[in-house]
């Protein structure tokens, strides 16, 4: 299989409403598509997001991150999805965001070409019964705004079957974070509740947070602090915290992960495709962290389109369980790039959406083309 030319897509797509975490708003998602076609005429689709607080990544430097890598990989073959990253890293070093992107339409065009969805193929390299359909995946949704609204956000998607809730903290003060967490806690009891802080909190007021009454209910704490602080200081925090802890922005592949383990940090951690580098290096972090009972999130930034999260869904089908749930980010786009977006059902994320073969969603190129980011065009290679 042969890369013969490709697509670059430079998007922003305007969010329902803006979505403040504790170092930035976004308003909307600025996501990247790209489309390569084989020597057969098949095409792939991948997507990364930026995330520049998160990955570095800006659209800029996304962009020309994409655009180099899949100019160097032309006149490569790609016969092994296990190969896959062995042959990024002779083009590109680094840059799992742009990686994750073209891996992702690899796996998209070979998928194809077995005529079987990306779920199956990776059931199947895990070892999992041909037979077996995989349950579905509980949704994770996230609440903001005022507490007025976030409870009658709460009440209504409760209502609509979401069981597995994120509350985002660190742009308040830390009692009136704390208050908000005590109150949509008492609403939503008995359900997988977590807050989110994005680095913003102090390691005295993350240990105070923790072991609060207030914050009692939760079921994790999602990267209270920063990921400059010492292994001795995340060590401090799992030790005082009766909460279990969850790393996001310090998890980027498998080394952290075998650091973090050895060190007694962490109870578990959020895997999104644009840290690890696709699909193929998230599946072996899920399973060592499963191996060592660690539970496990998964998450799309805020905010990509259902061509992500069906990619990143297809890992969840793959693993079987999710037990801290799973981010598809696509829902709170104001409108998304393909003619049937995934949806949650009684709050879950079921396969019989997902396609036959591939990925599992298609974009409709003419919804893409509408909204590339001002000041950015298509880019052929």
């Amino acid at each position: 299989m042969k890369i013969t030319s490709a697509e670059i897509y430079p998007l922003s797509i305007p969010l329902i409403e803006p979505i403040k975490m504790s170092r930035e708003n976004i308003v909307d998602a600025k996501t990247v598509l790209c489309c390569i076609t084989d020597e057969h005429g098949r095409k792939g689709w991948g997507e990364a997001s930026v995330a520049p607080l998160m990955t570095g990544e800006t659209l800029d430097s996304l962009v020309g991150s994409i655009e180099y890598l899949i100019q160097g990989c032309m006149e490569l073959d790609w016969k092994e999805p296990k190969d896959f990253t062995g042959l990024f890293n002779r083009v590109l070093y680094a840059n799992a965001s742009a990686k994750s992107c073209l891996e992702m339409a690899l796996l998209d065009l070979y998928t194809q070409t077995l005529s079987v969805p990306l779920w199956q193929f990776l059931r199947s390299a895990n070892n999992a019964t041909k037979a077996e359909l995989p349950t579905p995946i509980p949704l994770l949704r996230m609440l903001g705004g005022s507490l007025d609204k976030e409870l009658n956000d709460a009440k209504v998607f409760s209502e609509l079957g979401f069981r597995h809730w994120k509350i985002k903290i660190g742009s308040l003060s830390l009692d009136e974070d704390l208050h908000r967490v005590k109150v949509l806690s008492d609403a939503l009891a008995g359900d997988v509740i977590s807050v989110d802080a994005n680095c913003a909190l102090s390691l005295v007021d993350a240990i105070r947070f923790c072991e609060s009454e207030e914050a009692s209910k939760l079921t994790f704490a999602e990267q209270l602090v920063s990921t400059e602080l010492s292994v001795g200081d995340f060590a401090l925090l799992k030790n005082k915290s009766p909460i279990p802890i969850c790393l996001d922005e310090s998890i980027h592949g498998i080394s952290e992960i075998k650091r973090f383990i050895d060190a007694d940090v962490f109870g578990g951690a959020s895997l999104k495709l644009t840290k690890t580098g696709g699909v193929i290096q998230a599946l072996s972090c899920a399973n060592f962290l499963h191996a060592g009972n660690f539970k496990l999130n998964l998450a799309c930034k805020v905010a990509e389109t259902s061509l992500s999260a069906a990619a990143t869904a297809s890992l969840g089908f793959a693993l079987g369980a999710v037990d801290w749930g799973f981010s598809m980010s696509n829902q709170y786009l104001r409108f998304d790039i393909c003619d049937e977006p995934l949806k949650a059902r009684h709050g879950h994320l079921d396969v019989a959406q997902l396609a036959s073969s591939g990925v599992g969603i298609t974009p409709n190129l003419d919804r893409v083309k509408e909204v590339i980011a001002k000041g950015y065009a298509a880019i052929q290679c």
